[in-house]
């Protein structure tokens, strides 16, 4: 580790140690650790097809996918009370796998392990609303629904997928709640996003013009580098753990 890597990491530390309310926003770039291919790196998703490449390899096998050490350190971060709400922009499961709490969490383009209903916005697992995919397939809300599909046990409204598609609404309670924490942080950081889908990326820019500092985690350029308080080139994985581990002997040694 290079010595401006490691004063990076102390002053990042710092920051979240003397925060009254942290943000973190989270992309694809947190899970490659846990074997799943991020979408705008130098071998991602997106890069690769737009270059006329197959999509990448997962790392294990789908089943086999956990939350890693970085996904953990956020959870630990908020059970500090040193990070106050999570945005993410992933469908993974991950952070609700690592225990991170549901009621601080914003997933804007949905959750592979859940649905939604259209009515009343109400979360299910596929088990606990008798959705069998064999049966009634994928549920996206822009396929036609099947006749005897499944209804919301709660308002009895259509339920879906929660994955947000191309030309799909994002969650509007995820999304509101997610403006609301951005504009109101006083340490926005953001870790494995390259921060070019919008609306997402309007939350960064709202955050810095609230006065928030803003932390980049990222590999790879990203459009608020020139204007970002502290901009971290390196592995998440071998970063964030140890950042998270700095916060809490900072805290401890305020008590």
């Amino acid at each position: 580790m290079t010595a401006d890597l490691q004063r990076q990491m102390d002053q990042a530390a710092e920051w979240l140690a003397a925060s009254h309310h942290a943000v973190a926003f989270t992309g694809a770039g947190i899970s490659t650790d846990s074997g799943l291919p991020d979408f705008r790196g130098p071998d991602g998703v997106w890069t690769r097809r737009d270059a006329g490449l197959p999509p990448p390899k997962w790392g294990v096998e789908p089943s086999r996918v956990r939350p890693n050490a970085s996904h953990l350190a956020l959870v630990e971060l908020e059970r500090m009370g040193r990070l106050s709400f999570l945005i993410s922009q992933n469908v993974d499961n991950l952070h609700l796998e690592s225990g991170f709490p549901a009621e601080r969490l914003a997933e804007l383009h949905g959750n592979g392990r859940l649905m939604r209903c259209l009515g009343c916005e109400a979360r299910f697992t596929f088990g606990q609303v008798g959705w069998d995919r064999r049966v009634w397939g994928e549920g996206y809300r822009s396929l036609r629904p099947l006749k005897g599909q499944p209804r919301c046990p709660l308002c009895k409204g259509r339920i879906v997928s929660s994955v947000v598609n191309f030309g799909d609404p994002l969650p509007a309670k995820e999304l509101e709640a997610a403006f609301t924490h951005s504009a109101g942080c006083d340490v926005f950081f953001a870790i494995g996003s390259s921060l070019v889908v919008s609306p997402a990326n309007d939350m960064p820019r709202m955050a810095v013009e609230a006065g928030a500092k803003l932390i980049l985690l990222n590999r790879g350029e990203t459009p608020f580098d020139d204007v970002a308080d502290l901009r971290i080139d390196a592995g998440i994985g071998a970063v964030l753990p140890p950042v998270v581990e700095r916060v809490k002997g900072l805290v401890a040694g305020k008590a």
